[in-house]
């Protein structure tokens, strides 16, 4: 799952709760599996094994798993649905993108007080810091943008400056929380709003400080500091990037704001903090501090293949029609070494439901339903959701023939399966079709209910909402306050984007082979109806609201 066609600020890593200090207990599994959930854990073993080296986008590791799953589509009967190659139909649709990577032997972040700045101040007081790239710091390289900025800082409260207030020339600090009350419209557009409100106001550069209060923590350290985009990466002239934009970990954002002057004589620093993790009003003032950064990137052209495949319909007036079922392939790669590990293996992010999808591919080959099934692997997922962008603006069936996308991605089964949320369930007929099949399962579907998290956007189900094609999304749910939101509170904290998402990860069985049972169920449900899914009225997705 992705960081969503993501803030640049949020590109690279994530703070821990206290809970990652400590090395991860490793637990039995709760049951032992059933053979169809045993075979389901043999594909992802397959593409999450240490062999398969995290199968990073634009990587040869990448291309060994892309093999494999190819492998087992021809395998099961399944028709190619790619590109051309040698002139014959292929699995592959190959996605340029590149790539520019930050070079952290040879870039640096410094803080500096000026000598006037620092007249009176205790000796202690230190007139120079290095922030650490990467564990400190982190930025999201661009080619093209400033390589050296300096410039006062300015705290600009939640990001967007005051009226009539000039910063320009400095670079904005803000608190990266949005004012309590916002709807989630509201607090979507605010998020969207504030870079480039700042980038109208002419600032160097932008900081955003990590709430330690939010939902999902922000993930520290990084896999890897870099950019890739779609194309050769000679689309944008250098002028129109904007500011460089770069994410301080909460714990390291007092140096920010080392002294006295720094915060309002009525505000100490942990008293900004609360009200900014309550989105209670927050001052915007001056900081006395400079910031120097020297950004060194190298950049690539890198290509990666997504892997789509048709299982042709049965009956000859539904089958030019599609249901789509996707899962992404790629993972991490190496990265930075959490307790000594710097694999990112991408067990259940998302090998788990590339698998699912390879399964289901094997059980419906000899009765397929009524519609085609289009199967689509997608690369480039973590890196902003390319590969799926890639495949609805460059589709190799008719888009429009394309009647659902039932994707696979926030799943975590670690525990028992009692409740679903559903990503989509208002927008679409597919909510109740999803609400019917959920009920002979005895599994509750709810919305979400952490908006804040834009979980819908983070995956690549958003790019065929884009295109106009209906979607569902599921993540395993739980009660507030239950045994269930502590495991998964703990796998996020502990294992999400990090190396320890493995093959080690403790599987709730049970869980894992009904929710696979119910995912085929409900695509089958879609895919055997006489009519296709149709927008609800009043959703902000249709296409008839854009």
């Amino acid at each position: 799952m992705t960081r969503s066609l993501v803030p640049l600020f949020a590109l690279a890593v994530v703070t821990c709760a206290a809970v990652c200090q400590q090395p991860i207990p490793r637990k039995p599994a709760p049951q032992k599996p059933t053979p169809l959930a045993a075979a389901w854990w043999s594909i992802t073993t397959d593409l999450a094994n240490d062999s398969m080296e995290g199968r990073d986008t634009g990587t040869e590791a990448y291309e060994r798993a892309a093999r494999y799953v190819a492998e087992h589509f021809k395998a099961d009967g399944l028709k190619p649905a790619g590109e051309q190659a040698n002139g014959q139909p292929s699995y592959f649709q190959r996605v340029p993108m590149h790539q520019v990577d930050l070079d952290v032997a040879h870039s640096s972040v410094e803080l500096f007080s000026s000598s006037a700045d620092m007249a009176g101040r205790p000796s202690t007081a230190e007139p120079h810091r290095k922030l650490q790239l990467l564990e400190e710091v982190t930025v999201a390289p661009r080619e093209g943008a400033a390589t050296d900025v300096t410039g006062r800082l300015v705290f600009t409260g939640y990001g967007v400056p005051a009226p009539g207030e000039n910063i320009r020339g400095q670079i904005a600090v803000f608190y990266n929380n949005t004012p309590a009350g916002l709807s989630a419209a509201d607090r979507d557009a605010f998020i969207a709003g504030r870079i480039r409100s700042l980038t109208q106001a002419g600032v160097l550069a932008i900081v955003s400080i990590d709430n330690p209060a939010a939902i999902e923590p922000t993930h520290w350290p990084a896999a890897y500091a870099r950019t890739v985009t779609i194309g050769s990466g000679q689309s944008a002239a250098p002028a129109a990037r904007g500011p460089v934009v770069m994410r301080i970990s909460a714990e390291s954002a007092p140096k920010l704001f080392a002294y006295a002057e720094a915060v309002p004589k009525s505000m100490s620093f942990d008293r900004l903090l609360k009200l900014a993790e309550a989105g209670q009003p927050i001052p915007s003032f001056q900081l006395v501090q400079e910031l120097t950064l020297h950004l060194a990137t190298t950049a690539k052209n890198i290509s990666s293949p997504n892997i789509l495949a048709v299982l042709p319909g049965s009956d000859p007036t539904l089958a030019p029609e599609y249901v789509a079922v996707s899962a992404h392939l790629d993972g991490y790669g190496y990265g930075t070494p959490v307790f000594g590990d710097s694999l990112y293996n991408g067990a259940l992010d998302d090998a788990a439901y590339v698998a699912t999808l390879l399964q289901l591919a094997d059980a419906l080959r000899s009765s397929p339903p009524r519609r085609s099934l289009l199967f689509c692997i997608f690369t480039g997922e973590e890196k902003g959701l390319l590969g799926s962008v890639y495949f609805t603006e460059h589709p190799t069936v008719p888009i429009r023939q394309i009647v659902a996308d039932f994707n696979l991605d926030q799943l975590r089964p670690i525990f028992p399966l009692k409740i679903l949320t559903m990503e989509g369930i208002a927008d679409s007929s597919l909510g109740e079709s999803a609400r019917r099949v959920a009920q002979k399962f005895n599994i509750e579907l709810r919305p979400d209910r952490e908006t804040e998290r834009n979980l819908f956007r983070r995956a690549d189900n958003y790019s065929f909402v884009r295109v106009g094609v209906p979607i569902a999304g599921f993540i395993f749910g739980y009660n507030p306050g239950t045994e269930e939101e502590r495991i998964y509170r703990d796998w996020y904290a502990r294992r999400y984007h990090k190396p320890q998402d493995d093959l080690q990860t403790p599987i709730d069985w049970a869980a894992a082979a009904t929710f696979n049972a119910f995912y085929r169920a409900l695509v089958l449900d879609v895919a055997n109806a006489p009519a296709r899914p149709q927008w609800n009225a009043g959703s902000a997705y249709a296409p008839a609201a854009k």
